[in-house]
């Protein structure tokens, strides 16, 4: 990984206002957040809400679970044909199995002598080269200059390495220690045989599988394809270009949700810039093709906050409708046809990455039949600030065997999770210098860039 972002002594860094403001009305019963979840908009007070928002919202892990299991049966796009140099990252739909024996001839596993039979031997004036056709058989005595891969000739005893031969004055060949049978000689099939399964359904392609795939005789693969995502960039106060001006912020969400969707193994199809408009919405949603849509913003509760109220005019069918998470607990998922799901990322940066990481990474993963990462934990080097009620996600480096927590992480902050390798899930209450957290990669992490964006 590249260097991390310097750290700060003072606490303070750890939250920004909305946080801070969030921990101190829960505490005196007043409404938890703005009405609007992204920055550029005033809050609209509603006195009712709170409440009712704490009441729906789930804990973090039932929400991950509910996306995780949200995609029902059939619901996956059929499985394609695609070409190897296409195949990276899918899932295989079919096992895949050995179209032929694998080496498919008796090779020569060194650069050396095919012999035959004791030596010493007399040696042929023509070698034997990979590529070629198949050789003519040796004789008691004989041996033949041979390449790495070449095909061995039948009646081969052994093959004897460059380093491991001499010869004499006579032009005979002779051994510097023992040729045992078979020695220095890949056998047909050593590593498989026609139609044994290699690999199970299921399995990520990998450029490994790639080369594996080749070497078993396939020009295509059977896999799962990745899943149609429509990205919808809500809100007037966004700008595309330039520096913020005339309470105009940059979007920050436009550029950076595209690939990180692709990482998590989705097909961006879409990405459109929709600002506060309703009508635009609610168009956008209803005409949509995809498998999953994603918005950014627009999911609480003020006057221009509309992906809940187009949610209710399309009869959709909500599955998370907030979560006890800091950042992001406005997100949400729901059902909005049979086989396409909206998840609701809330328009502050890190807080949508939180969305990404809680709804839309386990709701992809089974879309596109990727298997679930396997669950760690670290010690943490310093302690965390906890809120009262919910599970935070706090991005942090890895450091040997420890993870080391990142200033910079308030919801509308990025410069804490560009630096990270990892985020840390944060048990409500906190967490003390030592203490094992759940880390969840940020994929790039392990990956690096190349594969990951793929």
């Amino acid at each position: 990984m590249t260097t991390r972002g310097a750290q700060v002594d003072e606490d303070a860094e750890d939250f920004d206002v909305e946080e801070a403001l969030a921990l101190v009305n829960e505490g005196n019963g007043h409404p938890s957040g703005p009405g609007r979840d992204g920055p550029g908009h005033r809050a609209t007070p509603h006195p009712a809400q709170p409440q009712e928002a704490r009441h729906r919202a789930v804990p973090w892990p039932q929400a991950r679970g509910t996306a995780a299991r949200a995609v029902r049966a059939g619901a996956r796009r059929a499985p394609v044909p695609v070409s190897l140099d296409a195949a990276l990252g899918l899932v295989l739909a079919a096992p895949l199995t050995a179209l032929t024996d694998l080496p498919s001839f008796d090779t020569s596993a060194m650069d050396g002598w095919a012999v035959a039979g004791p030596g010493p031997w007399d040696v042929r004036d023509e070698g034997v080269l990979a590529g070629r056709g198949e050789p003519e058989p040796l004789t008691d005595g004989e041996a033949v200059r041979i390449a790495t891969g070449a095909r061995v000739p039948q009646d081969t005893t052994a093959v004897l390495r460059s380093e491991y031969g001499r010869t004499d004055t006579q032009g005979r060949l002779h051994a510097v220690g023992e040729v045992g049978h078979g020695r220095d000689i890949r056998p047909r099939g050593q590593e498989c045989r026609n139609g044994d399964q290699l690999l199970p359904v299921g399995t990520l392609v990998t450029p490994a599988v790639l080369g594996l795939a080749a070497a078993a005789g396939y020009d295509t693969l059977t896999v799962v394809p990745r899943p149609r995502v429509d990205v919808l960039v809500l809100g007037d106060e966004l700008l595309t270009e330039g520096l913020p001006h005339d309470g105009r912020i940059r979007d920050a969400l436009g550029p950076m949700l595209p690939p990180w969707l692709r990482a998590l193994g989705a097909e961006v199809t879409t990405v459109r810039r929709i600002g506060d408009d309703a009508k635009a919405l609610h168009r956008a949603v209803t005409r949509s093709g995809a498998d999953v849509i994603v918005t950014t913003g627009g999911t609480a509760a003020g006057p221009v906050d509309h992906v809940r109220p187009t949610l209710r005019r399309i009869d959709a069918e909500l599955l998370v409708n907030g979560v006890e998470v800091r950042p992001g607990h406005p997100m949400l998922l729901a059902r909005t046809k049979e086989n396409q799901h909206l998840v609701g990322l809330p328009g502050n940066p890190l807080a949508a990455v939180s969305g990404l990481l809680t709804l839309a990474e386990p709701l992809l993963r089974t879309l596109a039949a990727r298997p679930a990462p396997e669950p760690y934990a670290l010690p943490l080097r310093e302690a965390v600030h906890g809120h009262p009620h919910d599970t935070r996600l706090v991005p942090v480096v890895l450091r040997g065997d420890h993870a080391v927590p990142l200033h910079y992480n308030g919801p509308a902050m990025l410069r804490g999770v560009a630096a990270a390798d990892a985020l840390a899930v944060v048990p409500p209450g906190g967490a003390r210098p030592g203490q094992e957290t759940e880390l969840l990669d940020l994929p790039w992490a392990a990956a690096g860039i190349g594969v990951c964006f793929t």
